[in-house]
């Protein structure tokens, strides 16, 4: 956890930190979450957001307010409960599918494509009720399209970038971008290097896809989401010993490359000097997502941390 002082800068801080994916369990989760919250508490840098005051209040403290996410359902173990118990415990967004298809729906490496299941549905309503963001990174495109209809709070795509831009089966179609904004929602443009380009983890390859969402949806839909990997050993070694959730598309252009933090943070001076306004540079690096955070939240219960 302290290695997310990379990201510290002068002004608000927000960082969503994975707890647990396909392979995870319940009690996986449980403990994974028991370790970063404890480590949060004892911190003088970082603090647990409970809601989008939290974030609000610490404004120009420098500190980095932390949430969780969960990219799968199946750490639910199939018990809606565990929706309202996890978004008690911090998890503000969830995603029903992680590449291939499970008792939700389909994943983005699935051929066959049938799109959310009864389960997802109930899902998807149950995040809505707890305060939980639905979020159709990984998933399938028509799984990614049903969530967006169902969904009666914003859908965001939280790290996900523009198939239109680099044909890659884990970016996004225009078709999903549109139904996200549809919702209110967000696409957050991540910094993977295979998701960018041939394995380009630059400004310029993360802009491209920026300029181009915001010209499809309107700037006040995209957002950015580096999904760096502090552990990115382990997860290289994960890509290599499951095949079963990654494919040729995860290793073709060798080993994974991430945009560093400190590249990442030099994306509004980047932006600005391409000619963007200061409005449309806070909104993409953080004031859209606080949007859909004001929007979804209000429903979840304080963390008490």
């Amino acid at each position: 956890m302290s290695m997310l002082t990379r990201f510290q800068n002068p002004g608000d801080v927000f960082v969503s930190v994975n707890v647990g994916y396909a392979p995870h369990s319940r009690d996986d989760v449980d403990k994974l979450l028991a370790y970063d919250r404890a480590k949060i508490s004892a911190s003088d840098v970082m603090y647990l957001v409970s809601n989008v005051a939290d974030i609000a209040s610490q404004s120009g403290a420098g500190r980095i307010g932390v949430a969780f996410d969960l990219e799968d359902s199946g750490p639910l173990d199939m018990d809606l409960d565990n929706v309202h118990r996890f978004a008690e415990l911090g998890v503000r967004t969830m995603l029903p599918t992680y590449n291939h298809a499970n008792a939700a729906g389909c994943g983005s490496l699935d051929v066959e494509d049938t799109g959310l299941t009864a389960w997802g549905r109930a899902i998807t309503a149950e995040m809505n009720s707890a305060g939980m963001v639905p979020d159709g990174s990984h998933c399938s495109v028509r799984t990614g399209l049903d969530l967006c209809e169902i969904s009666s709070k914003p859908v965001v795509y939280s790290h996900s970038c523009m198939r239109s831009v680099w044909d890659h089966p884990r970016n996004i179609t225009d078709d999903q971008a549109i139904a996200c904004a549809g919702t209110g929602g967000v696409i957050g443009i991540t910094g993977v290097g295979i998701f960018l380009g041939p394995n380009t983890p630059t400004l310029d390859a993360m802009t491209q896809h920026i300029e181009y969402a915001a010209n499809l949806v309107g700037v006040e839909h995209v957002g950015v989401s580096t999904d760096f990997s502090f552990d990115y050993e382990d997860f290289l070694a994960e890509v290599a010993t499951n095949p079963q959730l990654f494919d040729e598309n995860y290793t073709r252009w060798g080993p994974i490359q991430w945009m560093p933090p400190e590249t990442f943070l030099r994306l509004g001076q980047h932006l600005k000097a391409r000619g963007w306004g200061d409005h449309d540079v806070a909104a993409v690096l953080g004031g859209n997502f606080r949007r859909v955070a004001a929007q979804s939240w209000s429903t979840a219960t304080p963390t008490g941390a």
